[in-house]
């Protein structure tokens, strides 16, 4: 399992409109191979700040099967153009203690 980790700046404003987008969006991800869970965080400190964090199988089911799907343009639409400055995506693995 890997986690898909991004931070979220919405544009002043936008934050309500934003959330519901989102929601209609989260239809879209979920219904992906690979897609394990989502979720999505506000925070608390800064208007406009979120976090989301994702979980998939295997990293190429985000970065090829999803990022390359007729899905992520769907996605795209109803959420890319709430975010300034876009964000940047990472990934993380679990480290065994």
């Amino acid at each position: 399992m890997i986690l898909e980790a991004v931070m979220l700046q919405v544009k002043h404003g936008k934050e309500e409109e934003y959330e519901e987008a989102f929601r209609e969006a989260s239809k879209i991800i979920s219904s992906m191979h690979g897609y394990i869970s989502h979720e999505l965080q506000r925070c608390m400190e800064v208007q406009g700040k979120y976090l989301l964090l994702v979980k998939w199988e295997v990293l190429e089911d985000h970065t090829v099967g999803f990022r390359q799907s007729k899905e992520y343009q769907e996605w795209k639409s109803h959420l890319h153009h709430f975010y300034d400055p876009f964000p940047e995506v990472e990934h993380f693995e679990n480290v065994q203690l």
